[in-house]
């Protein structure tokens, strides 16, 4: 029996971990398409099929290359899991329906969701909870009332996932000189106040589908991350919040979005509010822990695509995700290793499970991973990119 085939899209990522398993086990024929051989997705035995593109910043090569793909064979659906790959599904999305099926809104609608300004304004004119934010026009900084701002503060690029230029600038002497380098290496920036640390982050993953109905909803808290100032998680617990859920299904409803979509957002210390931060097209590095908690995400996304009908799950139990790389190097540079909660040396119990670990029946992605992101490591200009606010 012919079974349907599925592409995942940068199948890289320890995201892709949990979905290969599941979709797998549904009797589904997966395929990949990777940028580097050295990652978690590459080896897993759930995956059938492997085609290398390492240029995905490149939306129009990256379209021509996983169209050529979908002309050759046929496959059911594609799944993006990063935002490179959902930026060119959006893009290029009336010409690759012909071949396969996905839900993501068209382009327009996608930026007003993924550029952060876009989203901040949003935010400011709806009244929704987000941090104090200027606007930069066409990087003229010197047109900004400076006497206005608040110190510290950050400035973030619109379109950059990862943290990419982040920068934290303590008085307006460090904002003149370090604004311009930043403009011209990401292109338009905002100005956002600096959260103080002490309080939570918090993800939280929706479904909406094309009636703007929420499908299914997850919440994610981080616990730490790897650096500490502002890197990715590396614990994670699985979490419920009813009332950002409502927020953030009421933002996706007024920008028009469907299909999936991932909320990060921030606990000021001060009001124990939280605040939304950005919007990720995509299912986050952290989101086996929604499927550990009981929630099949792989099955929500692929019923959708395919008008399918799908259980409502509901999340059954607590569980913590850890991602034993970074744990690792967290324990070696904080000073909070021996008094953080849940305890760092724990590891094995019946609600814990590992991101960059899939399963001791698929053991190689987490030395192919591992190994890989020991090369990054020693790359300066990777280091960089992943240090979080400076």
């Amino acid at each position: 029996m012919r079974k349907d085939k599925i592409l995942l899209l940068y199948a890289d990522a320890t995201q892709t971990l949990p979905v290969a398993r599941s979709l797998h086990k549904k009797g589904f024929f997966l395929a990949g398409v990777y940028a580097s051989r050295l990652s978690y997705g590459y080896p897993s035995r759930f995956i059938s099929k492997r085609f290398l593109f390492a240029d995905v910043e490149n939306s129009q090569a990256y379209y021509q290359f996983v169209r050529q793909i979908l002309e050759r064979e046929k496959y059911v659906a594609v799944i993006p899991m990063n935002d490179d790959a959902a930026v060119m599904l959006s893009k290029y999305s009336t010409e690759l329906r012909q071949f396969t099926a996905f839900v993501m809104p068209d382009y327009k609608t996608f930026l007003r969701a993924y550029d952060k300004h876009s989203l901040m304004q949003l935010c400011q004119e709806k009244g929704y909870p987000h941090p104090r934010t200027t606007i930069v026009e066409d990087g003229h900084i010197e047109q900004i009332d400076v006497d206005s701002l608040q110190f510290p503060l950050l400035i973030k690029p619109n379109l950059t996932s990862g943290g990419r230029g982040m920068t934290l600038i303590n008085n307006k002497e460090e904002l003149f000189e370090s604004f311009p380098g930043i403009y011209e290496k990401y292109g338009s920036c905002h100005l956002q106040t600096f959260i103080p640390s002490g309080g939570s982050q918090v993800k939280i993953q929706l479904y909406v589908n094309e009636k703007q109905e929420l499908v299914q909803s997850s919440v994610i808290k981080k616990i730490r991350w790897y650096p500490e100032n502002g890197g990715s998680s590396c614990c994670n617990t699985s979490d419920e919040n009813d009332k950002i859920v409502g927020i953030c299904y009421q933002i996706l409803k007024d920008i028009g979005w469907v299909g999936f979509a991932d909320f990060d957002t921030i606990e000021d210390p001060r009001t124990g509010e939280l605040l939304i931060m950005e919007i990720n097209p995509r299912l986050p590095a952290c989101v086996k822990t929604p499927f550990a908690a009981g929630i099949d995400w792989a099955d929500i996304i692929v019923s959708e695509y395919l008008g399918n009908p799908h259980k409502c799950y509901q999340s059954g139990k607590n569980v913590y995700l850890r991602h034993l790389g970074f744990e690792t190097l967290w324990f070696f540079y904080s000073k909070n290793r021996f008094k953080t909660t849940p305890n760092w040396f724990k590891f094995i119990g019946r609600n814990i499970f590992y991101q960059d670990i899939s399963c001791f029946s698929d053991p190689l992605p987490f030395f192919f991973g591992t190994f890989g992101n020991v090369i990054k490591q020693l790359s300066p200009k990777f280091r960089k990119t992943k240090s979080g606010t400076r």
